[in-house]
């Protein structure tokens, strides 16, 4: 089996561990058990992110690579009559993205699938899903959740107020399309997958590393908040997607990119110029972008003052925050360069 073909089973086992954010605990228990496994020291804390840490030759300084767990989807507001649930966005997503199809709400005690509906097309101008049809996008306001559940069978699901909805896992099953993968959620669990990559690959780091697998970095980047504001460290990485579009500069294939500047500000280039030196050593060619609609993990960590020194390493995605489409070769280049980074002298 080739590396590339190892790469696509664990993103795909990753993609089909649900976690919308704040509701992570699926792939909690898997990450706890996939870190242990490899022999790292791992824990989850109070802001429910995942941690395993690899200890450094310099105990006295410290990086954290961050990838965060969970997804974007949507909350439930309320039930409706006949079993029809209606809910708002949770994160970045668009009911257009996802069309019609089978979406799972995550009850407090059991799964209840359901079909993301929009209305009929054989209507008139009578009916309000005409608009739809003509140049208005469908909004979480035009659509619905149908369950043919009654609001009692509901109601002992624990679907309710609060109940996360995310795409079902009917459809979520990645696809290969020669070396790229495709898939739902690849903004999250491909970067997960190059953590445990790391947790598997990385012995002697320069100084310690912490894996954070984050949690509701969709909503805020509240778990790597956390973490940066509870662990000294000297600087943040973080992994992510860098959206193909013809506005920036970035091509896809099997290059990864380093974030100049996102929404929230600048990174730092002496960390970027370190990135840059390691990719050079490994006669890895790297791509340079500046997003205007972006954020990451470090960048709001270092706005908020939690870390002075901050990066982010993407591979190029097509269909960001929905179905995405990446270069399964541009993620295994991430998982090299932060390899080299770790066991590299860190200034």
């Amino acid at each position: 089996m080739s590396d590339y073909d190892n790469l696509f089973k664990i993103i795909e086992e990753l993609v089909m561990h649900h976690s919308p954010s704040g509701v992570e605990a699926e792939i909690n228990r898997f990450l706890m058990q996939r870190f242990a496994s490899l022999g790292v020291e791992v824990w989850g804390d109070r802001a429910d992110n995942i941690i395993a840490k690899i200890p450094g030759k310099n105990p006295e300084r410290a990086i954290a690579i961050t990838g965060h767990k969970d997804e974007i989807g949507a909350i439930v507001k309320t039930i409706g009559d006949e079993g029809r649930v209606e809910v708002r966005r949770l994160g970045g997503s668009f009911p257009w993205v996802y069309g019609e199809g089978v979406v799972d709400l995550l009850g407090d005690t059991q799964t209840i699938s359901g079909i993301l509906s929009f209305g009929s097309r054989h209507v008139s101008h009578e009916s309000p899903q005409k608009v739809q049809q003509e140049d208005t996008p469908v909004k979480w306001e035009n659509a619905w959740i149908e369950t043919k559940c009654s609001a009692e069978e509901l109601e002992a699901a624990g679907i309710r107020p609060g109940t996360r909805m995310v795409i079902g896992k009917h459809r979520k099953h990645p696809v290969r399309l020669k070396n790229h993968i495709a898939s739902y959620t690849l903004d999250n669990k491909a970067s997960v997958a190059i953590l445990l990559a790391l947790a598997e690959r990385v012995k002697q780091p320069a100084v310690d590393v912490y894996l954070v697998a984050s949690a509701k970095e969709e909503v805020g980047a509240i778990g790597a908040l956390f973490f940066s504001q509870n662990q000294q460290l000297d600087a943040m990485i973080a992994l992510e997607i860098c959206p193909l579009s013809k506005e920036y500069p970035i091509e896809d294939g099997e290059s990864p990119v380093i974030l100049s500047q996102d929404a929230y500000g600048i990174y730092d280039e002496t960390l970027n110029g370190q990135l840059r030196h390691s990719a050079k050593q490994l006669d890895m060619s790297v791509q340079l972008a500046t997003l205007s609609q972006f954020g990451s993990d470090a960048s709001i960590a270092m706005k908020f003052g939690h870390v002075g020194r901050a990066a982010c390493l993407a591979f190029p995605t097509q269909n960001t925050h929905g179905y995405e489409i990446a270069h399964l070769g541009a993620i295994a280049n991430c998982i090299d360069l932060l390899q080299a980074f770790c066991e590299s002298e860190f200034e």
